[in-house]
């Protein structure tokens, strides 16, 4: 046998050198979350996991593993079909399950009896999300990182996106979390991820990153929706330089109106978000937004927003909270296109 046991840490940090990560647990379970790259070979599906953990409450552990041991071998034996056929002799994958390696144990036995070079995780995914965990703040601390200010509507986003056309490394965690980052920012018909999830993409950004090139971020809060930032990355971000980007206001109400447009095409749904709001600017204030927004006057409520919420809010948090702030470099895009963009990123990128 040439099956190889490999700890958590160890295969975080040989994650890449894997011909493949295969994840042996549900549908469900890797949906919440799982290494980078896996492929899903489930040992037990959603509906078989209910039925044996069913059987095991209710009649006796024996009978359940009887019956998993059936089920498992059939699964195990149409993963290898489907996915392994094809492979060489050589082909070295990771496994894991949850935590106690039945389920990927048993795949992984068939595999190094074919002849595959296997190699499997002890304490599995569970295992694995703790020294993930723990190598986030190492990941965070060796970058150089450049804090995108500036206020809502300025155009951060699009310029880290022209940032990152232009070649420059670029943490983006409002796509990370599927998230515009402010009580009007969720985007409808595309769900945040877990919060498990998120912790993964973002540990797997940030070691993919070349520590001797600066890495440009967004300014943000320590939550975008629903999903938390490691406390690590914020603490970096927090003492880290920043850049002051500015754009005239009227480019802002029109990026808003752009980048926002589902809140403009459906208005009930634009005057239900703006209840938020009225926990801080009280009831008569959103309703009077909601009745502009109803009668089609989108611009004056942005600009309302702006004045009111955002732009004080905004100076508030980054003056208490990012200790370089007061010597942001200013930087200013001509106004809200892609190309005023891409120019300010080579400006900015230039040697």
């Amino acid at each position: 046998m040439s099956l190889k046991l490999m700890a958590a840490a160890q295969a975080l940090a040989q994650l890449d050198q894997f011909d493949a990560v295969i994840d042996a647990r549900s549908e469900g379970e890797y949906a919440l979350d799982h290494l980078p790259g896996a492929q899903n070979w489930p040992t037990l599906h959603d509906d078989e996991r209910i039925t044996i953990g069913t059987l095991y409450k209710q009649v006796s552990p024996f009978e359940a593993r009887k019956l998993g041991g059936v089920v498992a071998a059939r699964n195990i034996a149409s993963n290898i079909e489907a996915h392994a056929l094809d492979k060489p002799k050589h082909w070295a994958p990771l496994t894991y399950c949850w935590r106690g390696g039945q389920r990927s144990g048993s795949l992984s036995l068939v595999m190094d009896q074919i002849g595959f070079k296997v190699t499997l995780v002890e304490g599995g995914y569970k295992a694995f999300r703790a020294a993930m965990l723990e190598d986030i703040p190492l990941q965070a601390e060796r970058l150089q990182l450049e804090v995108v200010c500036g206020t809502t509507g300025c155009g951060k986003t699009r310029l880290l996106h022209a940032l990152a056309a232009e070649g420059a490394q670029v943490l983006d965690l409002e796509g990370l979390a599927n998230h515009r980052s402010s009580l009007l920012g969720a985007v409808p018909g595309l769900p945040q991820p877990t919060q498990k999830r998120f912790d993964t993409l973002v540990w797997d950004t940030l070691r993919r990153f070349d520590a001797t090139r600066p890495v440009y971020v967004e300014s943000e809060s320590k939550k975008i929706g629903n999903l938390t930032l490691p406390t690590a990355l914020v603490e970096r971000m927090h003492g880290s330089p920043c850049l002051q980007l500015s754009l005239p206001t009227e480019e802002r109400i029109a990026l808003l109106l752009e980048d926002y447009r589902h809140l403009v095409q459906d208005t009930a749904y634009f005057c239900h978000r703006l209840d938020v709001m009225a926990e801080f600017r009280g009831k008569a204030v959103v309703q009077g937004w909601k009745d502009q927004v109803l009668a089609g006057n989108f611009r004056p409520v942005v600009q309302d927003l702006l004045a009111q919420h955002y732009d004080p809010s905004y100076l508030k948090s980054m003056q208490n909270h990012f200790r370089q702030y007061g010597n942001a470099r200013s930087i200013t895009a001509s106004n809200r296109s892609a190309e005023a963009m891409r120019q300010l990123a080579q400006a900015l990128l230039a040697p």
